[in-house]
């Protein structure tokens, strides 16, 4: 549908919208009250922000979701961020390797797992640990405290199953045996869920009052285990700073930034006292607003967070203040406030958080510049076989896949100090050449890559690889010598004897093969293939998921697939014969009188 008839068609409810390049890739998710307004005011003129022009110039079509309300607009808005990572909106980097410590709740006999993604299921999730060995250890003191099963028995069950070490040295109970009752194993896990989400002092009153209990029912050992609980809180308790007078939990956020470098930190205050921090890293355009940094950040944050405080400290105001506020009341079921301080104790803890954000970018940019300083040995190697006059730190590898004459696309791998960069991988849709050239879709996919490249006044790479011999290279450098990019090293590396082509040479390079350097250009070149091989591939996949054939009684995926590997397309199938389409494997008789009387009604 044309660009224009979708802007006036829009309609002016509450809901998200998606912004896509000409590739269809998804480059900014935002949220609005009317969708209608929002989205106009994208192609108005007057743009004045660098950002928003930049974001502008690239937006070739769009998609809007309808929501209820503006507070669901904004939960979907955070959902779809964290799942296409947009180029052009606050993401929280990669969360997955940090765990969250899981308690099966919905079993009846729960047990405690540390995971890397949450699920949408029943289980309590606590987490993110950004400070992996605190968690560990606190993990450790938690098995040694109370005694939850490790094993991963479906319990109760129906088949005979012996206790394990564990029973014997006081680390389980032996629910497997049906040593404890589903209440009174219940009754530690929720010791359990009191003792993670930091409410010592609730769980010391519980212990207190399960001890006296057990005593007066002359459950003396029991009582005694029991005791001792208590006594090992008591005693971390007292290790704890306590912070504030007021019995409260609070979140106190702060952060540092440089450049596009964004550190965000996270003091974790329960009961007035200090039990823990957390730190994530963000990337954000120089120019994104402080304001729209924290708005991002809290959103994606209490998207998945176990426990929401009763108090959420900002350093400065946000854009949706008052919706994020009246979402977090509905996800916590209680009242939440979100509040700048000025003075006094609560802008104190602010200072604190905000030492630790300062602490940690620092720490975050130093581990940058050791990394910027250091040269792996094969890029060192790489540059001294090739004769460079500098470390090809950034290399880009081109690959054209072209099975037959349908589906030809190519592709194109990143690697930055001799590791891959995924974010900076590209396909492509072969869309101008027909037959098979590869030489013309070599030029084709340099071609759009390198405008985009200077359209966005990105920086050149240090040394480009073309995946073939003289022709694929030739190609490649006609392209960029019409472009005007003559200072950028290209060359190619034919895949029969591993030579590398160079720009203006007659014979090819024999790099040896026991140089770290051709070890680099190979797994590079291979990476380029494989990638492009995955991308034809799921292009094959797709058409063999949808066709005519599916209209047909009796011919399934598996069928369907059979026919289209022998004959190699539905107009071959229309034309053959009755006997050969009965000769196909996994077709039999019956079927093949189906497909022939369907295409020859």
């Amino acid at each position: 549908m044309d660009l224009q008839v979708k802007l006036e068609n829009l309609p002016a409810q509450p809901g998200v919208y998606l912004l896509k390049d000409e590739e269809g890739k998804i480059i900014y998710v935002g949220k609005a009250k009317s969708l209608k307004n929002r989205v106009k005011s994208y192609f108005q003129s007057g743009v004045e922000h660098p950002r928003t022009q930049a974001l502008v110039s690239r937006i070739k079509d769009f998609e809007v979701l309808v929501t209820d309300s503006e507070m669901e607009a904004l939960i979907l808005e955070s959902n779809l961020i964290k799942e296409h990572k947009p180029r052009y909106n606050v993401n929280l980097k990669d969360d997955k390797r940090y765990p969250y410590i899981k308690v099966t709740v919905d079993e009846p006999f729960p047990r405690i797992l540390v995971v890397r993604r949450p699920k949408k299921d029943k289980a309590k999730y606590f987490g993110p640990y950004t400070n992996v060995k605190g968690m560990r250890q606190s993990l450790r003191l938690l098995r040694k405290l109370f005694p939850v099963r490790s094993c991963n028995h479906v319990l109760p069950s129906k088949r005979k199953i012996r206790v394990c070490l564990d029973f014997h040295i006081k680390r389980c109970q032996g629910p497997c045996e049906g040593l404890v009752s589903e209440k009174e194993y219940r009754e530690m896990i929720n010791t359990v869920l009191l003792f993670l989400a930091g409410k010592n002092k609730v769980l010391i009153e519980e212990l207190k009052r399960r001890m006296n209990r057990l005593a007066e029912e002359e459950n003396f050992e029991e009582a005694a285990r029991v005791r001792d609980q208590l006594k090992a809180v008591e005693s971390m308790m007292q290790r704890q700073k306590v912070v504030e007078r007021e019995i409260i939990d609070r979140d106190i956020i702060a952060f540092a930034r440089d450049g596009s470098d964004v550190c965000m930190a996270t003091l974790q205050v329960r009961d007035g006292v200090l039990i823990g921090r957390q730190h994530f890293y963000l990337k954000a355009d120089k120019d994104v607003s402080d304001s729209e940094v924290m708005n991002s950040f809290l959103k994606q944050y209490y998207m998945n967070a176990a426990i929401i405080p009763q108090q959420v400290i900002l350093p400065l105001d946000v854009e949706d203040k008052d919706i994020i506020q009246k979402w977090l009341n509905e996800k916590s079921e209680k009242k939440v406030e979100l509040i700048i301080p000025q003075k006094g104790e609560k802008a104190g803890l602010l200072n604190l958080a905000t030492q630790n954000a300062q602490l940690l970018l620092m720490e975050l940019l130093v581990q940058k510049k050791k990394i910027k300083k250091t040269v792996p040995p094969s890029v060192i190697a790489l540059k001294k076989d090739l004769y460079l006059s500098s470390f090809p730190r950034q290399i880009m590898a081109f690959d054209i896949s072209n099975l037959g004459a349908a589906d030809a696309v190519g592709s194109l791998v990143f690697f930055e100090d001799a590791r891959p960069k995924k974010s900076e991988y590209r396909k492509f849709k072969i869309k101008t050449v027909e037959g098979q050239d590869d030489f013309a879709m070599m030029e084709e996919v340099v071609r759009r890559y390198f405008f985009r490249l200077l359209e966005e006044k990105r920086k050149l790479p240090d040394l480009v690889l073309i995946d073939g011999g003289k022709g694929q290279l030739s190609s490649a450098l006609q392209v960029l010598n019409e472009m005007g990019i003559k200072e950028t090293n290209v060359i190619g590396l034919a895949k029969r004897l591993d030579e590398v082509f160079l720009p203006g040479k007659e014979s090819s390079l024999m790099i040896p093969r026991s140089s770290s350097s051709l070890r680099l250009l190979q797994r590079i070149r291979d990476e380029a293939h494989r990638f492009a091989i995955t991308y034809h591939r799921d292009l094959r996949e797709k058409k063999v998921t949808k066709s005519e054939l599916d209209e047909i009684e009796g011919i399934g995926r598996t069928r369907k697939k059979a026919l289209l590997s022998k004959f190699g397309s539905v107009e071959a199938i229309k034309g053959a014969s009755l006997e050969e389409l009965s000769n196909t494997e996994k077709v039999t008789k019956n079927v093949a009188e189906k497909v022939y009387s369907y295409f020859h009604k």
